[in-house]
């Protein structure tokens, strides 16, 4: 079976690997290495976000990385713990169980669960294309929000504060409130690991800075005895590999989660799809979306049989894979290996970590998720567009995550919406016979004298043909009208509905009357198609549909001049 082909079947399992030979596998191997060494304590992190145990950060980088390098396609894309994901997870049990206790992580799993079914049904359903629904735009936004509330969701810890509240205002007022009561020992220790990780990713971003600050705080709290001193640690974290077995989930359970399962999925989708894509074009490869999904879904399946959280693509874990040389799912499956390794014999020391620690890994990929660039950029090209994403941001952080996924996913359809229900329109204005500029639609705009060409940027449906149809009117004016040939522009027509049919059929007879004759020019075959089908065609005549703007404009000049009065003597 040729490549192409492979990436035709899901069920080709490990077409992200193959083909694998001695020299890429040894590379993939030590990318596998670092990616470890930086993602340990990333994952590890993100159980501060998803408040689930420290074991289950291990958990994210085990079985879910090998399912996915099993029945994804994608040979960059990292699947594993993420921020984002994380966020909306918390954000959604909040309330629902004990943050941390078994309860809480059984139904993290049972939302990992719900996912990766939800996963397997876009697949089936060919949905991929979902991932173009949510704009560029608003998932800057909505992943800066995320940035403000993670951030703050950590301060407590860094400072050494205990926060009671689990939302993100009334967090940053408990914070401020209580400032006065900043524990000094735990400051100094965030401080230092905050300032050692920034300094050692400025000379180089190949140096596991969090890993060198995780061993070096571990190793000073055993040696220094924090924990006497009032800096919390981790305490006892279970070794061994994750007992498998499926959350017991119920239909109560179903109903208070899949809201949650989602949300994560609308992100999962988005952001696993436009990482894959980005790496995909970057070097070359062919992309198969469908396949990821079945890959993304067999990943949140093996995380929930394994009792951890939601998992996804990542783009700052598949940007250090890149950057370290790996160039398969090799790398990633080596990275499985060596977190098996961890769990099996290295657990014990973690019991020093100090919270702190996390919690400043966690703030400074917090700040990463805030993208003042990216939103200045916007708001310099498109200011429309960055009025959308500082709402997404203000209302996962005033509101909540699960909300801000929901709000980008309507404000991007809305904006797609706007696009189709206002679209460019105006008349062409014939300069010189070559050159025609548009100008905007008016009483008695002509393309030359008895003719208007008018033009209309998107297809014709329900809720647009209406202004269609008045602007056309508007051109036309009142009888005696300057305009005899109203001519349609219809090269972005790609179709038009049933209501839309009506209208036109309405407007034909209208101007009619009026003695206008209804054209169109540069008809696409999808509308004629609907042209014929809804009758437009017999009703205006085919003799009136032009394959060129040049040529209703020749039959209207040749109309004219054999319908003109005769010259006298």
């Amino acid at each position: 079976m040729s490549d192409d082909a492979r990436h035709q079947h899901w069920w080709s399992l490990f077409q992200s690997v193959r083909p694998l030979g001695r020299s890429r596998a040894i590379r993939d191997g030590l990318a596998g290495f670092q990616l470890a060494a930086m993602n340990v304590p990333q994952a590890l992190g993100y159980t501060k976000i998803a408040g689930t145990p420290v074991v289950t950060g291990f958990y994210t980088l085990l079985l879910p990385p090998i399912a996915f390098a099993a029945f994804g396609s994608s040979r960059y894309l990292v699947v594993a713990a993420d921020s984002a994901t994380a966020a909306i997870l918390s954000g959604g049990l909040v309330g629902l169980a004990p943050i941390g206790s078994p309860r809480y992580v059984e139904m993290a799993s049972e939302v990992a669960l719900l996912t990766a079914v939800f996963l397997l049904a876009a697949r089936l359903l060919k949905l991929g294309f979902l991932a173009d629904f949510l704009s560029q735009t608003v998932l800057v936004g909505f992943l800066t929000g995320v940035g403000f509330q993670v951030g703050i969701a950590v301060l407590g810890e860094v400072l050494g504060l205990e926060i009671h509240s689990h939302r993100t205002l009334p967090q940053l007022s408990e914070v401020l409130h209580n400032l006065r009561g900043v524990q000094f020992p735990t400051l100094a220790v965030s401080f230092t690991v905050i300032v050692g990780v920034l300094l050692l990713g400025r000379l180089s971003r190949k140096i596991p800075g969090p890993l060198i600050a995780v061993v070096a705080a571990i190793t000073a709290s055993k040696i220094f005895d924090f924990a006497a001193h009032g800096i919390t640690t981790v305490g006892s974290v279970a070794g061994g590999l994750p007992h498998l077995s499926l959350p017991p989930m119920n239909w109560h359970d179903l109903e208070l989660l899949i809201g949650i399962a989602g949300s994560c999925f609308v992100m999962i989708v988005t952001q696993s799809a436009a990482t894959a894509r980005f790496y995909a074009v970057k070097h070359q490869q062919s992309m198969n979306e469908n396949a990821d999904l079945v890959g993304i879904s067999a990943a949140n399946a093996a995380a929930a049989i394994s009792g951890t959280f939601v998992v996804n693509g990542s783009p700052t874990q598949t940007a250090m894979v890149e950057s370290s040389g790996g160039r398969s799912q090799f790398a990633q499956i080596c990275t499985a290996g060596i977190v098996a390794v961890v769990l099996l014999a290295f657990t014990g020391p973690v019991q020093y970590l100090p919270r702190c620690v996390l919690g400043s890994i966690v703030f400074m990929i917090a700040i990463k998720l805030v993208d003042l660039r990216g939103l200045t950029n916007i708001r310099r090209e498109s200011p429309g567009e960055y009025a959308l994403a500082v709402i997404t941001a203000v209302i996962v952080v005033a509101v909540g995550v699960e909300q801000g996924i929901i709000v980008a996913m309507v404000l991007s359809l809305m904006r797609i919406v706007k696009h189709s229900y206002q679209p460019h329109t105006g008349v062409l204005a014939d300069e010189s016979g070559l050159y025609r500029r548009v100008i905007p639609v008016a009483p008695g705009a002509v393309t030359r004298p008895g003719i208007s060409i008018y033009r209309f940027g998107a297809p014709l449906f329900y809720a647009n043909a209406g202004r269609f149809a008045e602007e056309i009117r508007t051109i036309v004016g009142s009888p005696p009208s300057p305009v005899r040939w109203m001519v349609v522009d219809a090269e972005a027509i790609s179709n038009l509905d049933y209501t839309a049919a009506r209208v036109l059929l309405r407007l034909q007879k209208e101007l009619a009357q009026d003695g206008v004759v209804l054209a169109f020019a540069r008809v696409p075959p999808s509308l004629r198609a609907d042209l014929d089908r809804h009758h437009i065609t017999e009703v205006v005549g085919a003799d009136l549909l032009f394959p060129r703007l040049h040529d209703a404009l020749d039959a209207f000049t040749k109309v004219s001049q054999e319908t003109a009065p005769p010259l006298g003597p």
